[in-house]
């Protein structure tokens, strides 16, 4: 399946109650390769590690086709910043 950059913001607003989410596609429309911005207070407290695999177990099946994946992760009061 080719997913798409509206695809993955939906799934990560809705699954980490995010605030923002900025998803490029960089593999040229293909669907393989993906940057993101995702901004949570599910993050709160969480050492960079712990969000990016909240963010990877969100994306379980996805990453299963997608080959390289990015991921910026941040609070709202870090965004705010």
């Amino acid at each position: 399946m080719v997913y798409t950059e509206e695809y993955i913001k939906d799934k990560l607003i809705k699954e980490l109650d995010a605030v923002h989410v900025e998803v490029v596609d960089d593999s040229d429309g293909c669907g393989a390769k993906f940057s993101v911005v995702v901004v949570s207070d599910k993050f709160q407290g969480k050492p960079l590690l712990a969000r990016h695999k909240l963010v990877n177990s969100v994306l379980q099946e996805e990453l299963k086709t997608i080959h390289a994946f990015s991921q910026k992760t941040l609070t709202v009061e870090q965004w705010n910043k």
